[in-house]
């Protein structure tokens, strides 16, 4: 299994490598932030299996069942936006979601 963590804190990397090694045979790729991370994925000869990233998340997803929303959400989504979307139906999501970032981080 291949997991790609990405997260600022070095010592936080280490935790979460330290705990996912339990689970046997697994490969790990770190980030410090999202553009060392989009590097990695481009230049990963395959596909990782699971991301742990500490940034807001945006789903965007076909699934119009909202109970399939609220599980998202519940699982650490930030938001989620239905395709097909607008540029603004998506700017908005963007927008709110960094603002509720910036309020959890105050």
């Amino acid at each position: 299994m291949r997991f790609l963590l990405v997260d600022d804190s070095h010592a936080m990397r280490h935790i979460q490598r330290t705990i996912l090694e339990s689970l046997g045979s697994v490969e790990f790729a770190e980030a410090a932030d999202g553009v060392e991370a989009l590097d990695l994925i481009s230049k990963a000869p395959t596909p990782f299996d699971l991301m742990l990233i500490d940034w807001p998340l945006i789903m965007l997803t076909i699934q119009t069942d909202k109970d399939r929303a609220i599980d998202a959400i519940r699982a650490g989504v930030n938001d989620y936006v239905v395709k097909p979307f607008t540029p603004e139906m998506l700017l908005d999501r963007v927008h709110q979601t960094l603002r509720k970032s910036r309020k959890t981080a105050a």
